[in-house]
């Protein structure tokens, strides 16, 4: 490879990180800042009060970041156990692919859509407005993914696996946990974080079926938006995006590391 290739591949990547981490950083200034006139490029000073404020304000954004936390773990293991369940019942059958699209069809729909079609079976349900409701809700498009997603682990290798633990006298529930689980572990770690971004990030789907009543994270940093309070809104937009970061740099490692 020429030398001056190298350098612009490295020139492209010091661009595109540069565009990645800009808005990071603007909601940690815009979060930090004190007075900021408008004529200024940079505020005045900066301060942490408002980081502390945010958080203990009446508690309503820790306690948003906690319920975004509960719904969107509880999302990423029910997603990821239906879509390892699925997928494989999927993989047996012979018409396959219409049964992947039809599991793709929910991540498929708009998140508003899709609640605008579900709003009336929850009300008559009695779920509409409450947690168990909107964490219903979002592993009903995670689970389509997670379906989709680990039907690639069904090949050759693994059913030669599970049928010689079965030859070898191991029962249904052995092969899944000391031979199928532990064989698909990668993907899986990788299935739920994907499964938890998808979750964490939903906004029409739990104002909607939460009927305005559970207070996510997303919808807290809108609140703060239409009270015209962008230092609060940077504060609750970074707690927003520093999770999904953390996860998709860990979801690299996975993912280099079994390539190794």
């Amino acid at each position: 490879m020429m030398p001056g290739t190298k350098a612009w591949r490295f020139m492209a990547a010091l661009v595109v990180g540069g565009l990645c981490v800009l808005p990071v950083i603007q909601l940690v200034l815009l979060g930090s800042a004190g007075p900021w006139p408008p004529e200024r490029l940079l505020p005045v000073s900066l301060q942490g009060s408002r980081w502390l404020r945010a958080i203990s304000r009446e508690g309503d954004l820790a306690g948003s970041v906690l319920i975004s936390l509960l719904i969107s773990g509880s999302v990423a293991l029910l997603a990821t156990g239906i879509g390892f369940s699925a997928s494989k019942q999927i993989a047996q059958l012979p018409r396959r692919r219409a049964l992947l699209f039809a599991a793709y069809l929910p991540f498929a729909i708009s998140p508003v859509i899709l609640a605008t079609c579900l709003l009336y079976i929850y009300i008559r349900l009695g779920l509409a407005g409450t947690l168990p409701g909107v964490i219903l809700t979002h592993t009903t498009i995670a689970s389509g993914f997670a379906t989709v997603f680990l039907y690639g682990i069904w090949n050759p290798r693994l059913r030669g696996l599970e049928e010689a633990s079965r030859t070898l006298g191991a029962t249904p529930l052995q092969s899944w946990t000391r031979v199928l689980l532990p064989a698909s572990a990668p993907l899986l770690r990788v299935c739920l974080i994907q499964t938890f971004l998808i979750s964490w990030a939903q906004y029409g789907l739990t104002l909607m079926i939460g009927s305005g009543k559970i207070r996510t994270l997303p919808l807290r940093v809108f609140d703060y938006l239409f009270e015209a309070d962008p230092g609060y809104a940077a504060v609750a937009g970074f707690i927003l995006v520093a999770p999904p970061l953390i996860l998709l740099w860990m979801e690299r490692r996975q993912l280099f590391r079994r390539q190794e």
